[in-house]
């Protein structure tokens, strides 16, 4: 068994609509991407088509471009040039956001992106596709738009978004972690997902069940079931900093069992609640952002221990965000990236569309 290590970043700003392109988004990709090229690895752009659309319609109705979009178009467009990929991503809440006092108020009654209209989600998603092969295909004329990455994880409801990817030509859905929950302004529990790891063709109405028959591909973000001490990395504080600084209106909640259901009065409840945090196991994704390099590698070698028996192509997923992306992160990441480049007889660093299609959906 060979495993493919596929880097996705999400680049976009803060959920709220606040921060600078440049500094979140240009800057930190340009280091990623070098990072990456000294290594021979390959990253994966998730773009958010949405805002970088809402980014052009202020710079075509202001003329003055303050969000940087002719920036991030040369840059995906460098991006898939040197070898590397972009794919989709949205944040629906920016199609009817405002630009109030430097920054995009979101409308939030659009946030949770799987309970959109049909028509809605059809729309945005064959735009969303029309939009980055029209960017990318002038530099890379076979460039495909090929897999999508839902806004905060929203796969469920599946019926209506799964629909939407089919119908515009994307086979590839890559938004689900398994144990992943969210309760708030989106909500979501993935526990039911075939597997950590392994893709499966996924059934219409529900993306955690396996169709023999699915159109559409999941291939999950790598994700174990972990105690809540594995959480703790300088990087991950540096998270949760900038997701107080940059809050949500109504927060959610993505740790397992965490919910905001619970009545403060009820000590009981908080009790319960506090100590299935503590003791309890949450949903610990591969991400290269906020998992140390070490804690990465640990992980590859537990993902060859079960599954490096047999022939074929395994693709291993990481998630990170181009705003999280710090020189501590930089340096962080390095043993990881060492530990796939020396081992490439097990190991190689991959993107989706070099995936065997017809094998993943046997």
């Amino acid at each position: 068994m060979t495993f493919s290590v596929l880097f996705t970043s999400d680049y976009e700003i803060h959920g709220n609509g606040h921060g600078s392109p440049r500094q979140l988004m240009v800057e930190t990709t340009d280091r990623m991407l070098t990072q990456f090229d000294r290594f021979g690895a390959k990253l994966t752009i998730m773009a958010d088509v949405a805002e970088i659309i809402r980014f052009e319609r202020y710079a075509a109705e202001t003329g003055r471009d303050d969000f940087s979009s002719r920036e991030i178009r040369s840059q995906l467009q460098r991006a898939v040039m040197s070898g590397h990929d972009v794919q989709l991503h949205i944040h629906p809440s920016y199609y009817n956001s405002r630009y109030v006092d430097g920054h995009f108020a979101q409308d939030y009654t659009q946030y949770d992106l799987a309970r959109l209209p049909p028509d809605t989600l059809k729309r945005i998603v064959t735009e969303g596709k029309a939009w980055l092969e029209q960017v990318l295909r002038p530099v890379k004329p076979d460039y495909q738009c090929i897999a999508f990455r839902a806004a905060n994880w929203s796969m469920n409801p599946s019926r209506s978004i799964a629909d939407a990817l089919v119908a515009s030509g994307i086979p590839i859905d890559t938004s689900v972690f398994k144990y992943g929950v969210r309760r708030g302004l989106v909500g979501f529990d993935y526990h039911s997902a075939p597997s950590e790891i392994v893709p499966w063709r996924a059934h219409r109405d529900d993306i955690c069940r396996h169709d023999e028959n699915g159109a559409l591909i999941e291939i999950p973000i790598y994700c174990e079931h972990r105690r809540l001490w594995h959480f703790v990395t300088l990087n991950r504080i540096y998270r949760v900093i900038l997701h107080r600084l940059n809050p949500l209106p109504r927060e959610s909640q993505d740790v397992a069992g965490s919910s905001g259901g619970a009545d403060p009065a009820d000590e009981g409840a908080l009790l319960r609640r506090l100590t299935n945090q503590v003791f309890g196991r949450h949903a610990w994704k591969a991400d290269f952002n906020q998992c140390s390099g070490s804690q990465l590698v640990a992980a590859a070698r537990r993902i060859e221990r079960q599954y490096g028996r047999g022939g074929g192509v395994l693709p291993m997923v990481l998630i990170g965000h181009s705003k999280l992306f710090t020189r501590f992160n930089e340096r962080s990441l390095k043993p990881f990236l060492r530990f796939v480049a020396e081992r490439s007889d097990r190991f190689r660093f991959g993107t989706f569309g070099e995936l065997d299609l017809t094998a993943l959906r046997a």
